[in-house]
C-alpha cells in the first residue's frame, strides 16, 4: 500500500505549480496524494511570506496538525516554501513538531530527505539557493498535471530589491530556465490536455536564457508556444514595468493566441514613493506601456498590484495614486496595506498610522472594486468566449474563464470541459460572470 502524502500551499501561482512538482518527486518513492488531512503519513506545508503574519498562520497550521494526530501516528511534518526560507533554523527551534525545513530551491531533495528519515531521524533545513540543480532534477521528472488551464514556472527569483520585498532573499537571484526545457514541458502538459498555459516568473518578462547562441526571451517564448494547435490561450505573470520590453509588446500584435489582459504592478500613483520603494520606474513610463498596448488593441484591460500606506506616503502621494486608478481603470486589481517584511529596507521604517493606513485603503478599493463591478456589468448581454475548466463538485454547474481572467459559472456538461465555448452572460457580481450556454451562438475549439 502506497503511503500519504497531504499538501497545503499558500500564497501564489508559482507555489501551486511548486507543489504539484513536489508531488510529482514524491510520486516515484510510492506517495500518494490525499486530500484528508487526518489521515496522512507526509504531511507537507507550502508556505508564502508576501502577506502579514505569514509566520503565525504556518504555526497556527502545525498547532492543528498535532491535535489531528494526537491519538494516532505523527506524519512526517515538513514546512516548505518562502517562510521556511526565511526562517529556517529559527522554526525548528521553536516548534519540535516540524521534521524538516525546505527552501524553495531545494525541493529536488525532498523525495531523499522523505526516503532517510527513517534513518536519519533528525530535524533538519535544506535553504541552499541551488536553482539550477532544482530545475535540472526537476526537467527528469515527468509533470502530471491534467489541468486545462496549466501553470509552467519559466523564471524564478528577483534582483530588483524593491525595499519592501522579500523575495530576493527567499526565492534568490534572477534565474531563466532553458528555453528548450520550457518547451518540452509546455508540449507534456499539453499532452495531458492544458489548453491555457500561464508561464510563470517573480519577474517573468526578465526571462533571458543565453544557454545557446541565440537569446530567448519571453516573447520568444510565447511566440513558439504558439504554434501548438491544441493550445488555445496563452498568459504570463507577474512581470515588472522595467522589463516591459518592445519585443513582448509586439507580442500583442503578433500573437493571437495572447490573452489581452496584462497584469501589470505598480504599487504607487506617486513618482515619490516609487523612488522610495526602489521601483527604478515612474508612473510616466508605465503610462507609456499603457498607452503603447492601448495602440495595439484597444480591447486590452489592466490589472495591478498596489500598497496603501508605504512609509512617507502623503496625502497628495495617495492622491496621486487614486488620479492614476481613475485614469487607467484597472479590471482587477490586489491593494493591501503595507505590512513590514523582515530583512528588508522598509521593515526598518516608520508607519503611517493605522486609521490613516485603512481610510486610505478603503477609498483606493471603492475605485478599484468600481471599475471591476462596472466592467462585469457591461459583459451582461453580451455572448463572450469561455475557456471551460473543471465541473464546480456537487453541482451541474462549469467553471470557466474569459479573456480577461473573470471567473464565469454556468450550467452545461462535462463533455464541454477543455472547448472555448459561447456564453450569454445574464448576471454579475463583483467578482465573477453568470449565464447560459449561447446555443444560438456556438463556438468549439
Amino acid at each position: 500500500m502506497s503511503k500519504k502524502i497531504f499538501i497545503k500551499t499558500y500564497g501564489c501561482q508559482m507555489n501551486e505549480y511548486d507543489s504539484n512538482r513536489i508531488f510529482d518527486s514524491v510520486k516515484k518513492i510510492g506517495f500518494s496524494k490525499t486530500n484528508d488531512n487526518k489521515n496522512a503519513d507526509c504531511y507537507l506545508l507550502n508556505t508564502c511570506h508576501i502577506r502579514d503574519k505569514a509566520k503565525e498562520k504556518v504555526y497556527h497550521e502545525v498547532g492543528r496538525v498535532k491535535k489531528l494526530y494526537r491519538d494516532k501516528k505523527k506524519p512526517l511534518m515538513i514546512v516548505a516554501g518562502c517562510v521556511a526560507q526565511a526562517e529556517n533554523q529559527e522554526m525548528l527551534k521553536r516548534e519540535p513538531y516540524i521534521d524538516y525545513v525546505v527552501g524553495p530551491q531545494s525541493y529536488h531533495k525532498i523525495s531523499e530527505i522523505i526516503k532517510n528519515n527513517s534513518i536519519n531521524k533528525i530535524n533538519s533545513e535544506e535553504t541552499d539557493f541551488d536553482t539550477i540543480e532544482k530545475f535540472r532534477y526537476f526537467d527528469k521528472v515527468e509533470n502530471h498535471n491534467d489541468k486545462v488551464s496549466s501553470f509552467l514556472t519559466i523564471q524564478e527569483g528577483c534582483d530588483k530589491f524593491c525595499h519592501f520585498c522579500v523575495v530576493p532573499y527567499t526565492r534568490g537571484p534572477e534565474y531563466s530556465r532553458p528555453f528548450k526545457k520550457i518547451i518540452n514541458e509546455a508540449e507534456k502538459l499539453i499532452k495531458n490536455g492544458a489548453r491555457e498555459i500561464t508561464l510563470l516568473g517573480q519577474n517573468v518578462n526578465a526571462y533571458s536564457d543565453k544557454s545557446s547562441s541565440k537569446n530567448y526571451k519571453l516573447s520568444d517564448l510565447i511566440l513558439e508556444l504558439e504554434k501548438f494547435s491544441e493550445l488555445k490561450r496563452i498568459r504570463y505573470t507577474t512581470s515588472h514595468p522595467r522589463d516591459m520590453s518592445e519585443d513582448l509588446i509586439d507580442c500583442y500584435d503578433k500573437s493571437k493566441k495572447l490573452m489581452p489582459f496584462v497584469h501589470l504592478p505598480i504599487q504607487s500613483g506617486s513618482n515619490n514613493i516609487l523612488k522610495l520603494m526602489n521601483r527604478k520606474h515612474t508612473v510616466e513610463q508605465y503610462l507609456e506601456i499603457y498607452n503603447k498596448l492601448k495602440k495595439i488593441n484597444k480591447s486590452i484591460e489592466f490589472s495591478s498590484d498596489f500598497i496603501v500606506a508605504y512609509p512617507g506616503e502623503s496625502e497628495q502621494d495617495f492622491s496621486d495614486t487614486i488620479t492614476l486608478v481613475k485614469k487607467i481603470k484597472f479590471i482587477n486589481s490586489f491593494s493591501f496595506i503595507f505590512s513590514p517584511r523582515p530583512g528588508t529596507k522598509a521593515s526598518e521604517l516608520n508607519m503611517i498610522d493605522s486609521k490613516i493606513s485603512k481610510d486610505r485603503l478603503e477609498q483606493l478599493q471603492k475605485y478599484l472594486f468600481s471599475h471591476q463591478l462596472k466592467m462585469n456589468k457591461s459583459l451582461i448581454n453580451t455572448s463572450i468566449d469561455v475557456l471551460v475548466e473543471n465541473q464546480i463538485t456537487g453541482q451541474n454547474k462549469l467553471f470557466g474563464r474569459n479573456k480577461y481572467l473573470n471567473p464565469v459559472i454556468f450550467d452545461g456538461e462535462k463533455k464541454e470541459i477543455g472547448k472555448i465555448i459561447k456564453v450569454k452572460i445574464e448576471n454579475c457580481n463583483q467578482n465573477s460572470l453568470f449565464g447560459k450556454i449561447d446555443i444560438n451562438n456556438t463556438k468549439a475549439a
